[in-house]
């Protein structure tokens, strides 16, 4: 086999492998939930995702199972916080860390009415449309 040949069946031998082992971006819908209770109020373009600054339990990012009467949290994901700041929209990571789960008020602790919870996800596999809580 000569070279050109070999690298052609190489390098497509390589694509086809890459391709299968990928994800498409933004595949799997995800949402917040507390407690295991979806934060948003529907889970449409018009969804909003409040918390009372008195909110306690755990925060999760998960893959859901939703339908017209009920969503229920199937997968936790990894996802970082941050906060935007209500007056100057100053966006600012809440620690270095990626979670699985927090607790709200650690989070609710350094936030005041009017700010935001911005949750990032860490894989563009997942499709996250309601990733930011605003704090009531």
């Amino acid at each position: 086999m000569n070279s050109s040949r070999f690298f052609f069946c190489t390098f497509f031998y390589l694509s086809l492998t890459a391709t299968s082992f990928t994800q498409e971006a933004f595949s799997n819908c995800t949402a917040a939930f507390l407690d295991n209770k979806i934060v948003v109020d529907e889970y449409t373009p018009n969804g909003k995702c409040v918390l009372p600054s008195t909110s306690n339990g755990t925060l999760t990012v998960c893959t859901a199972d939703l339908s017209p009467t009920q969503s229920i949290p199937v997968k936790q994901i990894k996802f970082m916080v941050a906060l935007r700041d209500q007056n100057t929209k100053t966006l600012t990571m809440f620690s270095n860390e990626t979670y699985k789960h927090i607790d709200i008020q650690k989070v609710l602790k350094r936030c005041k009415t009017g700010d935001h919870i911005v949750l990032i996800t860490m894989d563009d596999a997942y499709s996250f449309p309601h990733n930011e809580i605003l704090v009531k």
